[in-house]
């Protein structure tokens, strides 16, 4: 196997590879431009690189038919429409549950309907429809409830429901057991029985949310609905659809690809009132890319769900009044930056209890007083620094735990923790490959983690043994600017799934590196050229590749791997390389 630069052990402990493993496929792309190469390095075939280059709703949509149930949920919905039903939207409190209720609320609204928001307090509540919560709906004049991101797991809250007397279409993306929920309707493409639907099983719920938008309307259109007024534009709504997608960490490739690239062009257009304010409080004038969606926007959304009022999220991406928006994003602004601070807490408790325990197959920490609003993102902290599953809980006083679990490719920790919950050893728990949520007796948590490791240490110690960082091109010291930069961001959106391209770039010598921020590692590097780049690894300054940076000698050059970014604070942009690992230099 051909390792870039020969390098086969970095300062980081890990070969560096081409992103195309095998030579002959490396070879196959030199013909080809920058922009075709990285597309067909990330499994696009040859005759499909012209819809990946420019991906477009019309180039990846299936039709909605497809799904189980789908039909179903369009007809009882458009039902509803025409009847002027009270329809109430029962979300999740994190990003893809309130994207998923704004787009089907705002949908409702277009159509006529006053639907009404329910989401669920996470730490009075805690996650999905509980059986009180779906009764009162009813008992306040809903006849219809619509479950977004939520509801495949909720046997005991529908069989309530249905006694009520009020049905329930359940929208969501969450694996599946054999036995479904007694919903009016389960549209999801993760469901155990679907067909060609199962194909779009990376969908994040509300890219489900929009193709059931998507049958809706064509179930009206041939009822005659349109014919005295005008279609909602349901493509104006594609915004939300990016941001949940994202910020679910849902795979980029095919209708997501679509879905994040046209949404990104609606939201730059600044037509949600509520996104347009989340912008500016996140101070971004320029167009939005998927990082920001990642990285400034979706937490800002979570932090109501995490640490503030759950329905902030929702309020805020339907609103269409400015001050009410201004006043909302500014709330979950600061809440993030609270919920900053909690988790920097629970994080450093958490990486000592996994640190003292490195040999078990799944990171496994718990914690009394733990917040559970910041524990999904702790598990993405472990996941990262250890290089493998990890799952944080939070215990309550009563003895019982919340937990969140994130993943690493090729460990379906989701159909795990559905398997644990079967063999009795959770009280609920359910999610997707990457990403799982449980609850658990903390008398149960050593069973729990012996189920886990003795089913996904074989997976796992795969998932170890075929690291490697995966390079997409080598470049000189001066072929780092901003003009690369570009080049690299046509081959975009890149996420979970479709991965940023990664640049290996020298050799340099450092000639000075600091400590900034939070733990950051600073360093300017020039090369043989004269040429002089900036590098940042981001919370390195005790890491190993960290120290080596601070302690370079001046003589001495390396090799750098990372992802070529555009520093705009200057008076001019400049290329800058966000480290991923560096090697030296023989």
């Amino acid at each position: 196997m051909s390792h870039v630069l020969n390098i086969t052990h970095s300062i980081l402990g890990q070969p560096w590879r081409w992103r195309a493993l095998e030579t002959d496929a490396r070879q196959d792309l030199t013909g080809d431009d920058l922009v075709t190469q990285l597309l067909l390095a990330r499994g696009c075939t040859r005759e499909t690189v012209a819809a990946h280059r420019s991906p477009t709703i019309r180039g990846f949509m299936p039709d909605p038919s497809i799904f189980r149930d789908m039909d179903r949920a369009a007809e009882r919905l458009a039902d509803a429409v025409l009847g002027g039903e009270r329809v109430a939207v029962f979300g999740d409190y994190d990003v893809d549950g309130a994207t998923s209720a704004a787009l089907m609320i705002r949908l409702l609204r277009a159509l006529g309907l006053d639907p009404v928001a329910y989401i669920p307090d996470r730490l009075m509540e805690g996650y999905g429809p509980s059986g009180e919560a779906l009764v009162r709906l009813a008992g306040d004049g809903a006849r219809l409830i619509v479950t977004v991101d939520c509801g495949a797991q909720a046997f005991e809250a529908l069989d309530m429901a249905r006694t009520a007397g009020v049905e329930v279409i359940v929208v969501d993306h969450h694996k599946c057991a054999t036995e479904l929920p007694a919903a009016y309707a389960l549209v999801n493409p993760n469901r155990l029985d679907e067909g060609d639907g199962a194909a779009h099983g990376h969908l994040a719920a509300v890219g489900v949310a929009f193709l059931l938008g998507a049958a809706l309307i064509r179930t009206l259109r041939a009822r005659g609905h349109f014919t005295a007024r005008a279609e909602p534009a349901l493509l104006d709504l594609l915004d939300i659809v990016a941001l949940g997608t994202v910020a679910d960490v849902a795979a980029l490739r095919g209708l997501n690809r679509a879905f994040v690239a046209q949404g990104l062009k609606v939201m730059g257009r600044r037509g949600n009132t509520g996104l347009a304010a989340l912008l500016d409080v996140a101070r971004l004038t320029r167009a939005p890319t998927a990082t920001d969606l990642g990285f400034a926007l979706g937490p800002r959304i979570n932090a109501g769900g995490r640490v503030g009022k759950s329905d902030l999220g929702v309020r805020l991406l339907t609103t269409d009044d400015r001050a009410e928006a201004h006043a909302i994003a500014a709330e979950l602004d600061r809440l993030n930056e609270e919920r900053r601070a909690i988790e920097a807490n629970v994080q450093t408790s958490a990486e000592a209890m996994v640190a003292s325990n490195d040999t078990s197959a799944v990171a496994i920490a718990a914690g009394a007083g733990w917040h559970p609003g910041v524990i999904g993102i702790v598990a993405g902290r472990l996941k990262e620094r250890f290089g493998k599953p990890a799952i944080v809980i939070a215990l309550g006083e009563d003895g019982i735990g919340k937990g969140s679990g994130r993943s690493v490719p090729g460990v379906d920790l989701g159909q795990a923790v559905l398997a644990a919950k079967e063999a009795g050893l959770l009280i609920a728990g359910g999610g997707h490959a990457m990403a799982a949520g449980l609850t658990i007796d903390g008398a149960q948590i050593a069973a729990f983690a012996e189920f886990l490791n003795a089913r996904l240490a074989a997976g796992v110690a795969q998932s170890i043994g075929d690291r490697a960082l995966l390079l997409d091109a080598v470049l000189a010291p001066g072929g780092v600017t901003p003009a690369l930069v570009h080049a690299l961001e046509a081959g975009g959106p890149y996420g979970m799934g479709w991965p940023a391209p990664r640049i290996a770039a020298g050799p340099f010598r450092v000639i000075k590196a600091d400590i900034v921020g939070n733990g950051h590692v600073r360093a300017i590097m020039t090369g043989e050229d004269g040429s002089r780049l900036k590098t940042v690894a981001f919370r390195q300054a005790d890491s190993v590749l960290g120290q080596a940076l601070l302690g370079a000698p001046a003589d001495r050059c390396l090799w750098i791997a990372g992802r070529a970014k555009i520093d705009d604070w200057g008076s001019k942009p400049a290329a800058e390389v966000h480290l991923d690992d560096a090697a030296w230099a023989h």
